[in-house]
């Protein structure tokens, strides 16, 4: 059975179940949480002040695993190895751990790049920060690196060099997703528009037909195929970092996009969904509750969800299992 972690501006749930039957346990946070993975029962919350916290057992516990920089914005478990974690801060460096979260080294390198010089965070113009880590489910050590906003980077060795932004590479990437049963191909939810890439991110394409919100948040592919994206997507910032905003969730097949809210709340009321490939299907997070996608459209998932966290925006969402 599936275990569905989420995190939300204050607080982790993790419901465990299937079909009709799910239990789910909140841990409420003291500071605003800012991304989240998982590995088995291994959990990893990025805060904003500065702390990665780690659950070694499904969430029921929570101590620092480490302290770095002013935030802890990204973090990814290594889809090789379940002890490799690697994290992403503000300002901008990224972080490897290879005993599952003890200890921690700094990848060399990234603030000496050329494109350094533009990163900037509009709400925080004085900085940036790693927005989102995603290791390549084909070939360990290959890395694709957002920093939100200024660059896409890639690593072909884990981290000990860096390859700067490619032309016609988005500058404001949040989500970048892969699939293994497609080596080198990307994709990536960005503030300035969805893109792919079928070559590793050397060049892109942007299939943007019938994505009538440009402002993309979150991309999750199925797992079934990786041909079928889901997006969610808003107007613009203020539409989707609202938990009353206007986003939506989009579908594409066959190089087109289409709206896919049968089943969800919104667009009104809906501020930006959190997407993820679970094992067998797609998972949304947002700010009325789980859902997955069956079929033609959305399930809720059997879980209460209090009501002042139905005034949070999610944060991060994987599913185990």
């Amino acid at each position: 059975m599936p275990t569905v972690y989420a995190a939300t501006d204050g607080a982790v749930v993790a419901a465990r179940g299937g079909h009709d039957d799910w239990a789910a346990t909140w841990q409420a946070f003291d500071s605003r949480l800012e991304c989240l993975a998982a590995a088995e029962s291994r959990v990893f919350v990025g805060t904003a002040t500065g702390e990665l916290r780690r659950s070694p057992d499904g969430g029921r516990s929570w101590t620092v695993a480490t302290s770095r920089g002013d935030r802890v914005t990204a973090v990814t478990v290594d889809p090789h190895d379940p002890a490799t974690v690697w994290a992403g801060t503000e300002p901008s460096r990224v972080y490897r751990s290879t005993d599952g979260g003890d200890s921690w080294t700094e990848r060399p390198g990234l603030a000496d790049l050329p494109s350094a010089d533009r990163w900037s965070f509009p709400p925080r113009p004085h900085t940036h920060h790693v927005r989102w880590i995603a290791v390549d489910p084909a070939e360990s050590g290959r890395l694709s690196v957002a920093i939100e906003a200024g660059a896409f980077l890639r690593s072909l060795d884990g981290g000990e060099t860096w390859i700067d932004h490619p032309d016609g590479a988005r500058r404001d990437t949040h989500t970048i997703a892969t699939h293994p049963a497609a080596p080198g191909r990307l994709y990536v939810a960005a503030g300035d528009g969805y893109a792919e890439s079928t070559d590793g991110g050397e060049t892109w394409t942007y299939p943007q037909s019938g994505l009538d919100r440009r402002y993309v948040w979150s991309v999750a592919v199925s797992p079934a195929d990786p041909d079928t994206v889901f997006v969610s997507a808003a107007s613009g910032p203020r539409a989707a970092h609202d938990p009353d905003g206007t986003s939506a969730v989009y579908r594409k097949r066959d190089g087109e996009w289409s709206l896919a809210m049968d089943g969800l709340p919104g667009p009104d009321g809906l501020g930006r969904a959190v997407l993820t490939s679970g094992p067998e299907t797609v998972y949304a997070a947002t700010n009325h509750g789980l859902f997955r996608r069956t079929g033609a459209a959305w399930e809720r998932l059997p879980v209460e969800w209090p009501t002042a966290r139905r005034a949070e925006l999610p944060r991060g969402l994987a599913v185990v299992g």
